[in-house]
Protein backbone atom coordinates (compact mmCIF):
# COMPACT_ATOMS: atom_id res chain seq x y z
CA UNK A 1 0.00 0.00 0.00
CA UNK A 2 0.85 3.39 -0.72
CA UNK A 3 -0.23 6.35 0.02
CA UNK A 4 -0.19 9.31 -2.91
CA UNK A 5 -1.19 12.37 -3.52
CA UNK A 6 -2.45 12.90 -7.23
CA UNK A 7 -2.96 16.16 -8.16
CA UNK A 8 -2.70 18.86 -11.13
CA UNK A 9 -1.40 22.15 -10.18
CA UNK A 10 -0.68 25.55 -11.94
CA UNK A 11 3.06 26.32 -13.27
CA UNK A 12 3.14 28.81 -9.89
CA UNK A 13 1.70 25.91 -8.23
CA UNK A 14 -1.93 26.28 -7.16
CA UNK A 15 -4.78 23.86 -6.79
CA UNK A 16 -7.40 26.39 -7.60
CA UNK A 17 -7.79 29.77 -7.61
CA UNK A 18 -9.20 32.24 -5.03
CA UNK A 19 -12.55 30.74 -5.55
CA UNK A 20 -11.84 27.68 -5.55
CA UNK A 21 -12.44 27.05 -9.40
CA UNK A 22 -10.96 24.62 -11.15
CA UNK A 23 -11.50 26.21 -14.78
CA UNK A 24 -8.02 26.49 -15.67
CA UNK A 25 -7.86 22.45 -15.26
CA UNK A 26 -11.16 21.26 -17.08
CA UNK A 27 -9.71 23.55 -20.47
CA UNK A 28 -6.36 21.96 -20.85
CA UNK A 29 -5.40 18.94 -22.99
CA UNK A 30 -4.58 16.13 -22.24
CA UNK A 31 -4.55 12.59 -23.19
CA UNK A 32 -6.69 10.17 -21.00
CA UNK A 33 -4.21 7.42 -21.37
CA UNK A 34 -1.38 9.49 -21.14
CA UNK A 35 1.22 9.70 -18.17
CA UNK A 36 -0.51 9.94 -15.46
CA UNK A 37 -3.33 8.36 -16.56
CA UNK A 38 -6.05 8.91 -14.16
CA UNK A 39 -8.08 4.83 -15.29
CA UNK A 40 -4.94 2.83 -14.33
CA UNK A 41 -4.19 4.98 -11.29
CA UNK A 42 -7.75 4.96 -9.51
CA UNK A 43 -7.86 1.32 -10.31
CA UNK A 44 -5.36 0.28 -7.62
CA UNK A 45 -6.82 2.40 -4.65
CA UNK A 46 -8.73 1.35 -2.00
CA UNK A 47 -9.42 4.48 0.11
CA UNK A 48 -9.55 8.21 -0.32
CA UNK A 49 -8.88 11.14 1.81
CA UNK A 50 -9.59 14.88 0.58
CA UNK A 51 -10.34 17.77 2.47
CA UNK A 52 -13.44 19.80 3.37
CA UNK A 53 -13.33 22.63 0.44
CA UNK A 54 -12.50 19.66 -2.18
CA UNK A 55 -16.00 17.90 -1.27
CA UNK A 56 -17.65 21.05 -0.95
CA UNK A 57 -16.60 22.26 -4.56
CA UNK A 58 -17.63 18.48 -5.65
CA UNK A 59 -20.57 18.10 -3.92
CA UNK A 60 -21.67 21.54 -5.09
CA UNK A 61 -21.31 20.43 -8.64
CA UNK A 62 -23.11 16.72 -8.26
CA UNK A 63 -25.89 19.38 -6.16
CA UNK A 64 -26.57 21.13 -9.31
CA UNK A 65 -26.39 17.88 -11.57
CA UNK A 66 -23.25 18.62 -13.38
CA UNK A 67 -21.93 15.37 -12.03
CA UNK A 68 -22.69 12.27 -10.04
CA UNK A 69 -20.08 10.68 -7.40
CA UNK A 70 -17.13 9.60 -9.06
CA UNK A 71 -15.82 7.17 -6.49
CA UNK A 72 -16.18 3.31 -5.59
CA UNK A 73 -14.26 3.26 -2.87
CA UNK A 74 -14.97 5.26 0.35
CA UNK A 75 -13.97 8.46 1.42
CA UNK A 76 -12.94 10.33 4.24
CA UNK A 77 -13.58 13.83 4.23
CA UNK A 78 -11.68 15.69 7.27
CA UNK A 79 -13.48 18.88 8.43
CA UNK A 80 -14.05 20.64 11.57
CA UNK A 81 -17.41 21.41 11.04
CA UNK A 82 -20.75 19.79 10.01
CA UNK A 83 -21.02 18.46 6.69
CA UNK A 84 -23.71 17.17 4.41
CA UNK A 85 -23.06 14.06 2.75
CA UNK A 86 -23.78 13.24 -0.89
CA UNK A 87 -26.76 10.33 -1.24
CA UNK A 88 -25.35 6.85 -2.12
CA UNK A 89 -22.03 8.00 -1.38
CA UNK A 90 -19.55 5.85 0.55
CA UNK A 91 -18.46 9.25 2.27
CA UNK A 92 -16.93 9.01 5.89
CA UNK A 93 -16.25 12.82 8.30
CA UNK A 94 -13.26 12.77 10.51
CA UNK A 95 -11.57 15.59 12.72
CA UNK A 96 -8.52 15.78 14.48
CA UNK A 97 -5.05 14.66 14.28
CA UNK A 98 -4.76 12.57 11.47
CA UNK A 99 -3.54 9.40 13.98
CA UNK A 100 -7.15 9.34 15.32
CA UNK A 101 -9.03 8.61 11.91
CA UNK A 102 -6.04 6.77 9.84
CA UNK A 103 -6.20 3.72 10.86
CA UNK A 104 -9.67 3.22 9.49
CA UNK A 105 -8.56 4.58 6.73
CA UNK A 106 -5.93 1.86 5.94
CA UNK A 107 -8.01 -0.94 7.28
CA UNK A 108 -10.65 0.04 4.16
CA UNK A 109 -8.53 0.29 1.50
CA UNK A 110 -7.28 -3.57 2.49
CA UNK A 111 -3.82 -3.26 0.86
CA UNK A 112 -4.33 -1.04 -2.09
CA UNK A 113 -3.06 2.85 -2.44
CA UNK A 114 -4.61 5.30 -0.51
CA UNK A 115 -5.24 8.41 -2.82
CA UNK A 116 -4.72 12.04 -1.49
CA UNK A 117 -7.32 13.73 -3.74
CA UNK A 118 -6.49 17.51 -1.99
CA UNK A 119 -5.86 20.00 -1.11
CA UNK A 120 -2.61 20.37 -0.41
CA UNK A 121 -2.68 21.70 3.47
CA UNK A 122 -4.19 17.52 4.02
CA UNK A 123 -1.08 16.41 2.43
CA UNK A 124 0.94 18.12 4.34
CA UNK A 125 -0.32 16.88 7.58
CA UNK A 126 -0.24 13.60 6.01
CA UNK A 127 4.05 14.25 5.21
CA UNK A 128 4.34 15.48 9.27
CA UNK A 129 2.49 12.41 10.34
CA UNK A 130 4.62 9.96 8.27
CA UNK A 131 2.04 8.40 5.99
CA UNK A 132 2.00 10.54 2.52
CA UNK A 133 4.44 8.37 0.28
CA UNK A 134 4.64 9.77 -3.55
CA UNK A 135 3.38 12.89 -5.12
CA UNK A 136 2.10 12.40 -8.52
CA UNK A 137 1.62 16.33 -10.03
CA UNK A 138 0.79 17.23 -13.33
CA UNK A 139 1.65 20.75 -14.08
CA UNK A 140 -0.79 22.87 -16.45
CA UNK A 141 1.08 25.67 -18.92
CA UNK A 142 -1.02 28.31 -16.69
CA UNK A 143 -0.48 30.29 -13.36
CA UNK A 144 -3.01 32.23 -11.51
CA UNK A 145 -0.71 34.27 -9.05
CA UNK A 146 -2.68 33.01 -6.14
CA UNK A 147 -5.32 30.77 -4.91
CA UNK A 148 -4.95 27.33 -2.95
CA UNK A 149 -1.67 25.98 -3.20
CA UNK A 150 0.01 22.29 -3.68
CA UNK A 151 1.95 22.27 -0.48
CA UNK A 152 1.92 25.06 1.89
CA UNK A 153 4.17 23.55 4.32
CA UNK A 154 8.25 22.72 3.73
CA UNK A 155 8.78 19.23 2.16
CA UNK A 156 11.25 17.24 1.19
CA UNK A 157 11.02 15.29 -2.17
CA UNK A 158 12.98 12.85 -4.37
CA UNK A 159 12.37 13.06 -8.03
CA UNK A 160 11.52 9.84 -9.34
CA UNK A 161 10.38 11.03 -12.93
CA UNK A 162 9.30 13.66 -15.34
CA UNK A 163 7.17 12.93 -18.02
CA UNK A 164 4.77 14.79 -20.78
CA UNK A 165 1.22 14.46 -21.79
CA UNK A 166 0.29 17.13 -24.65
CA UNK A 167 -0.14 20.48 -22.57
CA UNK A 168 0.66 18.50 -18.70
CA UNK A 169 4.33 18.41 -17.36
CA UNK A 170 3.80 14.88 -14.93
CA UNK A 171 6.26 14.59 -11.92
CA UNK A 172 6.58 11.64 -9.61
CA UNK A 173 8.30 12.63 -6.31
CA UNK A 174 8.63 10.29 -3.31
CA UNK A 175 8.52 12.19 -0.14
CA UNK A 176 11.73 12.15 2.09
CA UNK A 177 9.58 13.79 4.92
CA UNK A 178 9.04 17.39 6.71
CA UNK A 179 11.93 19.92 5.92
Amino acid sequence: MSVVYYTASTLDGFLADDHDSLDWLLSQDIDPEGAHAYEPFVAGVGALVMGSTTYEWLRARIVSGEESWPYAQPTWVLSSRPREAVPGADVRFASGAVGGWWPAVEEAADGRDVWVVGGGDLAGQLVEAGHLDRILVSIAPVTLGSGRPLLPRPVDLRLVEVEQNRAFVCATYDVVGPR
